[in-house]
């Protein structure tokens, strides 16, 4: 009987040794979840706030990201245009604010001829909530110079621009994807596809501050509100809309 009792007071004391260990890691969750500002229900893109969400992100920088569409005229521009803009002298952190950016050109309206490189596959980013699925990520294409002879990924990257498909423009607008136009350029010549890009100037703080990409500068084309291209064999110019094909019709 003295045995029975000492192992039951054993058993006990283990299952309540258990049970508190569980109840803060419990709590850590909770006050995790709570500290990255993330909505308790996140199954896709509607479920994210405009300004994103995470435990070190940019609200700022994420609600530029996140624009869906904008009315004012689109000013033609090149690709020279966008690797001559300025980096900002004063914006030294994540959440500064972003009036010299605006000085310097971010939300202007722009349209720019290009060859496509390649449309690269999205991953979690704060602006879109951590989100991984293929419809809830952005897609970076790299754009160089459309003067360019015999453009090719490998050696051109270095000197590339960033343009960017987004998920939530990509609700209205389902065929501005990298589906969409990978396809074409993997069929170009080269796989070099020539594309006339019409969407917001946005400077990629969070890149300048940390973790620089392979390219000429952080100035993208970021959302990407349309895209064209230039079908195989026929001639396009930045000046007028003679044979250029909208992707969305694809």
């Amino acid at each position: 009987m003295k045995n029975l009792l000492i192992i039951s007071l054993v058993v006990i004391f283990v299952c309540g040794s258990i049970s508190a260990a569980q109840r803060p890691r419990r709590g850590r969750a909770r006050a995790s979840a709570r500290a990255s500002n993330c909505p308790e229900e996140l199954n896709d893109i509607t479920d994210c706030p405009d300004e994103g969400c995470g435990l070190d992100y940019d609200p700022n920088l994420n609600l530029r990201k996140n624009i869906t569409s904008d009315d004012q005229p689109a000013v033609s521009k090149t690709l020279e245009d966008m690797k001559e803009l300025d980096d900002p002298v004063h914006f030294k952190k994540k959440g500064d604010s972003r009036e010299e950016l605006t000085a310097l050109g971010e939300g202007q309206k722009i349209r720019v001829v290009a060859f496509a490189l390649v449309a690269r596959k999205g991953s979690a980013e704060s602006c879109n909530c951590g989100l991984t699925a293929v419809a809830d990520t952005d897609n970076h294409i790299v754009l160089v110079d459309p003067t360019l002879k015999s453009p090719f990924l490998e050696d051109d990257e270095e000197d590339s621009e960033t343009a960017e498909f987004t998920p939530r423009v990509r609700i209205d607008h389902p065929n501005l994807s990298r589906a969409k136009l990978q396809r074409l350029i993997d069929a170009a010549p080269n796989h070099a596809l020539r594309v006339r890009v019409t969407g917001l100037l946005m400077f990629d703080s969070e890149h300048f501050l940390g973790h620089h990409l392979k390219r000429h500068n952080n100035w993208e084309i970021h959302p990407v509100l349309g895209l064209e291209f230039c079908p195989k064999g026929a001639r396009c110019t930045a000046a007028s809309d003679s044979n250029w094909k909208s992707l969305e019709d694809q």
